[in-house]
Parts: C-alpha cells; sequence; structure tokens
C-alpha cells in the first residue's frame, strides 16, 4: 500500500470516498467535507487545516482518516486547554497538534476508514502508523481520534492510543409504533409532562413542517440560518458554519440535511437543523425569533423523537450536554476519543489523569441513569428511576 497526504477534499473521488464511510454517516459525506472547505468554514486561516490522510493500492483508495492540523482547541468538543497549558507551563507547543474527526461536530461516527474487501484491522492499523508518521514529520505534538464508532476505538485501542471516554445523551429507538406508544412507556408523572409541553406548544399555534435539503429555498434557509446564529450571538460569538455553507449543503447533501420548521401565522419563529442517515439522527442547531413556552423542547427533541419513530432511524444524538434532555427519553451514552501524546513524559500524566477522570464519568453516567423516565428501568444498583 501506498500512503498519501492530501490538502482538501477536492483530490479525492467522492465515490470512492463515500464508499469508505460516507454512505453510512452524512458528515462524513465528500459533499459536507466540501462544502465546509469551499464556504470557508475551514481552511487557511481558520485554525483547520485539511491534512486527510490515505492509503491506496491497486484497487485505488483503501483507507483514509479525516485528518486536520489544528493551532487551537475550538470546534471540536473534546476538551483539552488544561492539556496545552501544560506545554506551555514548561516551554514546550502544544499547538500544532492533529486532529482526527469532523469539524464542529461532536457526532459518534467513523473514523479509520477501511475498504469492506480488506482485513480491517490490519489495514486500520497501518492507517494509524502513517497518522503517526505525518504528525512527526509536521512536529505535531499529538494526535486526537474524536467521537470514535466501534471499529475505530478498537483500532486506536490495539494501537496503543490513550483512550478517553465522555458522556452525551441518546435515544434509542426500540421499535415505537408511534409517538403516544413511546409515552405509553414513560412513567405516569413524566408522561403527563411530556404531554403538557406538546401541548403548550399546539395551543401557541404553532405546527411544524420539515423541510429536507432540496425544499430549502433561499428565503427558508434565510430564516433559519438567522435562527441559528442568533443562538450563538446570544453566547457571545459568530456561529462556526457561514450561510454559504447551508446553500452548498442543501444543494449537494439533499436528503441528509433536514429543518424542523416552527410556523405561526404563516411564518417561521423557530428551527432546529439535524443531519441524518438510517442510522441515526442528529441534532445540530437550533434558534427562535421569540421565547414561547416549551418550543425548544419541542423543535429539538419531541419533533426529532418523532422523525425517528416516523422513519425508523435507529437512535438520535441531540449534541453535547444537557441533563434537561433524561426527562424527554435521553439516556446516558458513553462516547470515546483516542490521544497519541509523542512525548513519553506528557503521555504517562496525561494517562494516569484519563484514568482517574473516565472513573468519574462512568460514575456521573450510572447516577443520571437512574433518573430516566421509562417505567421499570433501573440503574445496575437496583434503584427504581424517579
Amino acid at each position: 500500500m501506498r500512503s498519501r497526504l492530501h490538502t482538501s477534499i477536492d483530490e479525492l473521488d467522492p465515490r470512492q470516498w463515500n464508499a469508505l464511510g460516507g454512505d453510512r454517516n452524512p458528515f462524513l459525506r465528500h459533499e459536507f467535507l466540501a462544502a465546509l472547505e469551499h464556504t470557508g468554514c475551514i481552511g487557511a486561516g481558520t485554525g483547520w487545516e485539511p491534512a486527510y490522510v490515505t492509503l491506496w493500492d491497486d484497487a485505488g483508495l483503501a483507507a483514509a482518516a479525516p485528518a486536520f492540523i489544528k493551532t487551537h482547541s475550538y470546534g471540536e468538543f473534546v476538551f483539552d486547554f488544561a492539556w496545552a497549558q501544560a506545554y506551555s507551563r514548561v516551554g514546550r507547543r502544544y499547538y500544532p497538534k492533529l486532529t482526527v474527526g469532523v469539524p464542529f461536530t461532536p457526532a459518534t461516527g467513523p473514523r479509520v476508514l477501511v475498504r469492506a474487501d480488506l482485513d480491517r484491522p490490519l489495514t486500520a492499523a497501518r492507517l494509524l502508523k502513517e497518522i503517526e508518521s505525518h504528525a512527526s514529520r509536521r512536529g505535531t505534538s499529538s494526535v486526537h481520534a474524536l467521537f470514535l464508532d466501534e471499529p475505530a476505538r478498537a483500532a486506536c485501542e490495539e494501537a496503543g492510543w490513550l483512550m478517553r471516554r465522555d458522556c452525551q445523551f441518546h435515544w434509542t429507538n426500540r421499535g415505537y409504533s408511534s409517538f403516544d406508544a413511546y409515552l405509553e412507556t414513560f412513567t405516569a408523572d413524566k408522561r403527563k409532562k411530556a404531554k403538557r409541553e406538546r401541548r403548550r406548544v399546539a395551543e401557541a399555534g404553532i405546527h411544524f413542517e420539515t423541510r429536507v435539503g432540496s425544499e430549502l429555498d433561499k428565503r427558508t434557509l434565510d430564516a433559519v440560518y438567522a435562527f441559528h446564529r442568533d443562538t450563538f450571538l446570544r453566547h457571545g460569538h459568530e456561529p462556526y458554519l457561514t450561510r454559504a455553507f447551508f446553500t452548498e449543503a442543501a444543494r449537494t447533501l439533499g436528503d441528509a440535511l433536514m429543518v424542523k420548521l416552527a410556523v405561526h401565522s404563516g411564518r417561521p419563529v423557530a428551527a432546529a437543523i439535524f443531519f441524518w442517515c438510517q442510522d441515526a439522527l442528529f441534532g445540530r442547531y437550533w434558534g427562535a425569533a421569540a421565547d414561547y413556552n416549551s418550543l425548544h423542547f419541542e423543535t429539538c427533541y419531541h419533533q426529532g423523537i418523532e422523525f425517528c419513530i416516523e422513519r425508523g432511524i435507529a437512535r438520535f444524538e441531540p449534541g453535547t450536554q444537557g441533563e434537561h434532555k433524561v426527562s424527554r427519553g435521553f439516556e446516558p451514552a458513553i462516547t470515546w476519543s483516542a490521544h497519541y501524546i509523542a512525548n513519553r513524559q506528557f503521555r504517562d500524566a496525561i494517562a494516569d489523569y484519563l484514568e482517574r477522570e473516565g472513573e468519574s464519568v462512568d460514575a456521573y453516567a450510572e447516577e443520571i441513569q437512574g433518573h430516566v423516565p421509562y417505567r421499570g428501568r433501573r440503574s445496575s444498583s437496583g434503584e427504581e428511576p424517579t
């Protein structure tokens, strides 16, 4: 096999790339990554410099990793700012580093992409070695592979990378026939609360429209982006994604981009932006023109769950943080990242920290599991959820 480095996704054939992982995950699609590049979300001056690592054989593209040279740690959602500070205190450079993942996207997915006809463990190990070699040649301090699916997690662990875990809240589709049937699995008080939230939105005169990429015209996208941008501005910074990104993504990703529009008196008053495939729905962004009672919960969570039930989608990842998701049916889910630290001294120190952090994450997930709203769903401690 021959290895190559690519500074743009446009150097790779979309069909070959998508066959490795994009057909199973919207964020790994060639079209998604190209839209980020073409509209200036990543590239020169952004701190996200594309550096795709690939392996080739006589049949073509054999393996690949979505990798980026990083000069900061923003937009990753796996926080290593303390590590960077530790490097700085002893006069070492933490940046640049190499990140394997999808920019601005804390969603689990393939990271070590291997063609289906190849020996996966062997090829994955070779690809990770190439990534380590590339990081060394560029003088980077470390490599960070984020939000790993199970095959990527296993490959990184086998390669001896440090494993780190965190906790998100995911929803699992257990074959519900309808949203009402889903609510029947709740305890009485939690079911009553969910119905009250939905009723408040309906009584405010708000209804919902589902629009996929091909149905998102300029006027609708303008409104959706304005809602989305306002949410970021309220937190003190501009959004990671540009208005131009959504125009290109709507055109090239088609149905994989989905928007739930909250409409009142014929005009949109809120929107939630999702990406999806048959395996999962991913909630990404939200915004509203006014403060309506329970509108956030309905738009971002209940509408997403209903979409999954209607389409038979297996799980729903609504993004990071948010214990308020638990009472709406989301359960703690462990997410994984892997870290290759070039300096042995720092590697040992970080390994010790990750062991202690991991115990805290496990304890937190166990505690939260005791508060899921489902009837008869017990935590491993044997306590009945409240």
